[in-house]
């Protein structure tokens, strides 16, 4: 094989004459990074309070608001490797929150204040904290986890929580600073999602991250100051209590019913959900046919349009539901989803087809089979929000998936009249 040039004339069996010959952190792969971390922000809740317009004053709070690890996972090289070897440095830019915010917004005063560490718990800072969000405009309040390894952290591999409420003394943080009047839009970095308490309904903003990598920090400061419009959509719920772990969406009627437990079901914010700066508008959602066989495919349309006053990307989300099956299904299941980007004003019509094998299912007998019976494709905005649906009965005998069969669904887009 050629030898790269960098490499070109060195011992290749020598790992000390390689040393500071090859970049692992070379410019395509920050751009690759930048881009994957500013598709990747949630933007969870939003009361006006989002982008920033220029503040004079800005209060960046919290524990994870000055740590470069906020951004990592706990198999990243820096967390998994560089953590045992304290004294060696990281050896590539990975910028904190505050550096991005200090970057993002340069005739902004910025103060900082921790409040308190991850998962220490200490409170005696908190005063501090909520003295600064007082004296400040807006406040970015950066809560959220420490990647470790078996109990070096709290979320990575092998560091469970009975609890979903946020690390040491956060949620006392989060109620403090809530309760200092100044608006507050509060961000995550964290690796799994929790109990926000008062935040879903009291919060100005709400922004999640879930260790978005080397560039994370900056992308999030995008997000705040509106260059760069949010499209990041949940993998997974936030829990609307703390004992609740994430519960998947992937449930059947009666888990999801409120009148079976004395427990609250449901989230915060439920999976698939994400907003945007732009609007959009949804309609004309239709099947080609009302009947396809059990060996089929269904053809679905919907029409989207960017309403707002920029551009942006919106998520159009296809779920299953399978009202009546010889074994119990989840109320609905994502088979599929189309990123689509749109200029103010511009339109599509979004068209797909779906395999009627993406409604099998393992029966009673182990055999994964696709049965006859009605179907429902939603078109949703998250698993809690489907905007239109369309029902399409599939006629035939019980028929065994086939595994030389599509299993995806079929995307095309066709550009509407302005």
């Amino acid at each position: 094989d050629a030898v790269p040039p960098a490499l070109a004339g060195k011992d290749l069996s020598d790992p000390e004459s390689l040393r500071g010959t090859v970049d692992l952190d070379p410019p395509v792969n920050r751009a690759i990074a930048r881009e994957l971390a500013e598709r990747s922000v949630v933007l969870l809740r939003n009361e006006g309070a989002l982008p920033l317009a220029a503040p004079a004053r800005i209060a960046v709070l919290g524990p994870t608001a000055d740590d470069f690890a906020a951004v990592l996972g706990c198999y990243s090289f820096p967390l998994h490797v560089g953590a045992h070897h304290p004294d060696v440095p990281v050896g590539i830019e990975i910028p904190t929150l505050l550096e991005s915010v200090r970057a993002e917004f340069p005739d902004a005063e910025i103060t900082h204040v921790a409040g308190t560490s991850i998962s220490g718990g200490e409170t005696d800072g908190i005063a501090a904290a909520v003295e600064a969000a007082r004296a400040a405009d807006v406040v970015i309040l950066a809560l959220g986890d420490r990647a470790g390894l078996f109990g070096r952290g709290t979320s990575g591999e092998g560091c469970d929580v009975e609890s979903l409420v946020l690390p040491g003394a956060q949620a006392q943080l989060l109620d403090a600073v809530l309760d200092a009047g100044t608006p507050v839009v509060l961000t995550l970095l964290a690796g799994r999602p929790y109990f926000l308490g008062r935040a879903p309904q009291e919060a100005a903003a709400i922004v999640q991250t879930f260790f978005p990598g080397e560039e994370g920090t900056g992308a999030i400061a995008g997000v705040l100051s509106g260059r760069v419009n949010p499209s990041g959509r949940l993998p997974v719920s936030v829990p609307a209590s703390p004992g609740a772990q994430p519960s998947t969406y992937l449930a059947s009627t009666l888990a999801r019913s409120t009148g079976v437990s004395s427990v609250k079901v449901g989230a915060a914010y439920p999976f698939g959900h994400g907003l945007s700066y732009s609007t959009f508008d949804w309609s004309d959602a239709a099947a080609a046919s009302a009947t396809i066989g059990t060996d089929g495919s269904a053809r679905l349309t919907i029409e989207v349009r960017n309403t707002g006053e920029r551009a942006g990307a919106e998520i159009v989300q296809l779920y299953l539901h399978d009202p009546v099956a010889s074994l119990v299904r989840p109320v609905q299941r994502l088979i599929g989803y189309r990123r689509v980007e749109l200029a103010p004003g511009e339109g599509v019509r979004l068209t797909v087809d779906v395999p009627a094998d993406l409604a099998a299912f393992t029966g009673a007998d182990g055999r994964r089979i696709v049965e006859p019976g009605e179907l429902v494709y939603g078109f949703g905005r998250s698993s809690g929000d489907i905007a239109h649906t369309a029902s399409v009965t599939l006629e035939g005998p019980v028929r065994a998936a086939g595994v030389d069969r599509a299993f995806h669904p079929t995307w095309t887009e066709e550009p509407l009249p302005a």
